[in-house]
C-alpha cells in the first residue's frame, strides 16, 4: 500500500501545489501518492498560480494540472503525513484533529530541514517572482530531508 503525503497552505495555488510537485518528482509514484490542499476555500478548483506553475517548470515539474482543494478532517483519514506551509495553518489543520492520532500526523514541513525551529514557508503570493524562487528552494531542501527520512 502507497504512503501518502498531503501538503498544505492557506490557497492551494503557490506552495502546496510546488511543494506536491517537487516531492513527486522525488519519490517512486508507485510506492508514494502526493497531494496538496489549502485550509480555505478561496481558490477551489483553480490551477496554481502562474508564478508557481512556471518556477516549478524552471525545473522540470509540471504542476500546471493540479487543482486546488480545501483542507478537511476526512484528510487526516486519507494520508500518512501531513505538511503544513506554515504555523497559521498548521493550527487550523490542527483545530479540525479529532484525536491525538490526527494531530500526530500533521508538522511544519520546515521542520524537516530545520528541525524544532518552527519556520514559515512565506506566502510568495503578493511579491515578486523572487519569492517563488525562495519558495521553490526552501520547500525543494525540505522534501530531500523527507525523501530520506522515507526511503532507508
Amino acid at each position: 500500500m502507497a504512503t501518502k503525503i498531503l501538503m498544505v497552505c492557506l490557497g492551494n495555488i503557490c506552495r502546496s501545489p510546488l511543494a506536491e510537485g517537487i516531492l513527486q518528482s522525488k519519490l517512486d509514484p508507485t510506492q508514494f501518492q502526493i497531494a496538496s490542499c489549502g485550509t480555505s476555500n478561496y481558490h477551489i478548483g483553480k490551477k496554481p498560480d502562474q508564478r508557481s506553475i512556471n518556477i516549478a517548470k524552471h525545473y522540470n515539474i509540471d504542476i500546471s494540472l493540479q487543482k486546488a482543494a480545501q483542507f478537511t478532517a476526512q484528510h487526516f483519514d486519507r494520508y500518512n503525513h501531513i505538511y503544513a506551509m506554515d504555523n497559521e495553518n498548521y493550527t487550523n489543520i490542527i483545530k479540525l484533529a479529532r484525536h491525538q492520532e490526527d494531530k500526530n500526523k500533521v508538522q511544519l514541513i520546515l521542520n524537516e530541514s530545520h528541525p524544532q525551529q518552527n519556520l514559515d514557508v512565506p506566502d510568495p503570493y503578493y511579491g515578486g517572482d523572487q519569492g517563488f524562487e525562495e519558495v521553490y528552494q526552501l520547500l525543494d531542501e525540505a522534501c530531500t530531508h523527507i525523501v530520506k527520512k522515507l526511503v532507508l
